[in-house]
């Protein structure tokens, strides 16, 4: 299974309503996004949608930080 990934958005410009800065978000794998510079974010609507890959920053959360977080989910 893959490991759930956490990024932290630097950037909202063109997204205000949508993204918050220096929150933290969820991702989903999106191999073909990511080759166009993408990446899948559930966003502030609770729907994941594709954004900018350099609008955010990985979170790089430890194991007992993710451990909590996706328990408190």
């Amino acid at each position: 299974m893959d490991r759930i990934k956490f990024v932290i958005c630097i950037d909202n410009t063109d997204y205000p309503a949508s993204l918050e800065k220096r929150k933290i978000y969820e991702t989903l794998p999106d191999p073909e996004a990511a080759r166009s510079g993408r990446i899948r974010v559930i966003d502030e609507s609770g729907e994941a949608y594709l954004y900018p890959a350099n609008y955010f920053v990985d979170a790089n959360l430890s194991d007992d930080v993710l451990a909590a977080i996706v328990k408190a989910a």
